[in-house]
């Protein structure tokens, strides 16, 4: 195991996750040395469930595909900067820690959504361990019934300059007899002013093993009605995820020379 450290702590990656061709095992040494945070009780169980926010804590990168028609969106995420990738034959969009920026020969990504959608599906994606970041405040929630299961509920809320939005609001909903996140409550604030009450509802029950992380295959939206979820209405698919303790090379992240700021 101690050789198995030395390899891991060796490589470092030049080019995005896509390059990678297999995953770099966490050992028990790397994850013993992530340091640890008290949870309330319902948020760490849904953590053990899913690998543990340890095993997460010792992840530096992640990566996924968005299959979208014709078309595949891969994101390449450093968990530790949040600085973020995201490529398509049409067009490359990034986040450099502190400016987002885009390439495209035409104008197949509106710019002006570049700032909200840069981190939007990672941060679906990555459910539940990014609800254990810093600034994050949690309460008790009303239990959500659905077809005959109670889910019991945990409000999570920001301190505020958290993040692009820090009025946004998610509940999440741990299946009862696993302990695994059933469901996700959310409200959009970005670009809007105050906090809002409506809840978007995304359903989380199809999860697939990354690096000893249970992370979601499929999310499913739901319409909602006087509050509650009701009928599936749209279905979006992850694929070909890797989460390794690799250290991505940081110009993967800089804007080209032909990319733009976005505002």
């Amino acid at each position: 195991m101690k050789n198995n450290l030395l390899v891991l702590t060796a490589i470092v990656l030049l080019a995005s996750c896509k390059s990678e061709t297999k995953q770099t095992n966490i050992t028990e040494e790397t994850v013993a040395e992530i340091p640890l945070r008290e949870y309330p009780e319902d948020i760490a169980a849904i953590f053990k469930a899913h690998g543990g926010i340890d095993t997460w804590n010792a992840m530096n990168n992640l990566c996924f595909t968005l299959p979208k028609g014709d078309i595949e969106e891969v994101h390449t995420v450093d968990l530790k900067s949040r600085k973020t990738r995201i490529e398509t034959q049409a067009y490359t969009l990034g986040f450099d820690g502190e400016k987002v920026w885009l390439k495209q020969d035409s104008l197949a990504f509106k710019p002006e959504r570049a700032r909200f959608y840069h981190n939007l599906m990672f941060y679906f994606y990555a459910m539940p361990f990014v609800l254990g970041d810093e600034g994050i405040t949690y309460s008790e929630a009303p239990t959500l019934s659905k077809d005959g299961v109670d889910y019991p509920g945990t409000k999570i809320s920001f301190e505020d300059g958290v993040g692009d939005a820090s009025d946004d609001n998610y509940i999440i909903y741990r299946d009862p007899s696993t302990n695994q996140m059933a469901w996700l409550a959310y409200t959009v604030t970005y670009g809007k002013e105050g906090p809002s009450e409506r809840y978007s509802y995304i359903k989380y029950d199809k999860w697939q093993e990354v690096n000893g992380l249970q992370l979601p295959s499929e999310l499913q939206w739901y319409n909602v009605e006087e509050g509650q979820p009701t009928e599936m209405r749209n279905a979006m698919n992850f694929t070909k995820p890797t989460a390794t303790a690799t250290q991505l090379d940081k110009n993967l992240f800089e804007k080209p020379a032909d990319g733009t700021f976005a505002e």
